[in-house]
């Protein structure tokens, strides 16, 4: 009897530790499970979020080529390059190929009076972005002539009137006694450009404006039709229409004004001015030919 009671008790004390042993590691797993949950969930990954785009109703960086580049014909050691003038007169210039021309590419220049205000009508050399800035205009006068502010460091000329013929902007730098609102209206519908199948820049007026014709002379310089190559900061050639070249024949502002040493030579009715480096002025005057057709 005493060694089966003794096996019973002994039995009964093992369940009394098991069961303390359990309730101990409850009681220290209460403020474990506690703790971890009062903390906070880690967070997901947020999605990266795209970076916005620009509006583009705000912006203006259209920039369409401002100059052509028809390609020259090779004769002999020359190349002969098909040109139109402003004024839709047509030509053949002919030049040593070294010189590239052709590469060099090519826009135009027209001087004009409106309500008897001298103005300059320009192709800017880097295109639309070089008056836009990327902003916006102040107003739009037609479907294809808008108003822009004046240029940064542009002295004494004032707001842009800024046209687009087909891929072509040209450039109106208002100056001195701006025109009035009743005379840009006027001239945002009277001057006409029309491109040639080559793809150069015709123009024509109506109205009170009035384009100059080739050998006119205003502020001591040339402001007929004109056809300028290069440009920018490197070597420039201007072909100017000159009627009595050899007696007429001034140079022109866009060459002039550049701080750079010039030349300039008469081939017939046409002038042609230079600036650059010397070999490539050496070249210009002596190897350049102009046939008016």
């Amino acid at each position: 009897m005493a060694d089966q009671f003794d096996v019973i008790e002994a039995g009964e004390r093992g369940r009394r530790r098991w069961v303390g042993l359990v309730v101990v590691l409850a009681l220290l797993l209460i403020p474990v499970v506690s703790l971890l949950a009062s903390r906070d969930p880690v967070p997901e990954a947020l999605p990266a979020r795209p970076t916005p785009e620009p509006i583009r109703s705000l912006t203006r960086l259209d920039n369409a080529p401002n100059t052509i580049d028809v390609p020259a014909v090779a004769k002999g050691g020359d190349e002969v390059l098909p040109v139109v003038f402003p004024h839709g007169v047509r030509a053949e210039v002919r030049y040593p190929k070294e010189l590239d021309l052709d590469e060099m590419g090519s826009r135009p220049f027209q001087g004009g009076w409106v309500g008897g205000r001298y103005r300059q009508f320009v192709a800017p050399y880097g295109g639309e972005v070089e008056i836009t800035r990327g902003g916006r205009p102040i107003r739009n006068y037609t479907d294809n002539v808008t108003l822009w502010p004046r240029q940064a460091g542009s002295g004494f000329y004032g707001q842009v009137l800024l046209f687009a013929f087909g891929p072509w902007r040209l450039a109106m730098y208002d100056r001195g006694q701006g025109l009035t609102f009743e005379q840009r209206m006027a001239l945002a519908q009277n001057l006409k450009g029309r491109v040639t199948k080559e793809g150069y820049l015709v123009l024509s007026a109506e109205g009170d404006l009035r384009l100059a014709k080739p050998g006119e002379v205003a502020e001591d310089e040339p402001i007929g039709p004109q056809l300028w190559f290069g440009g920018g900061a490197g070597q420039m050639v201007a072909l100017v229409p000159t009627p009595g070249c050899e007696k007429r024949a001034r140079m022109p502002d866009v060459i002039e004004g550049r701080g750079r040493p010039t030349d300039m030579v008469c081939r017939g009715d046409v002038l042609v001015a230079v600036t650059g480096p010397t070999r490539f002025r050496e070249m210009a005057i002596s190897g350049i030919r102009i046939t008016m057709k």
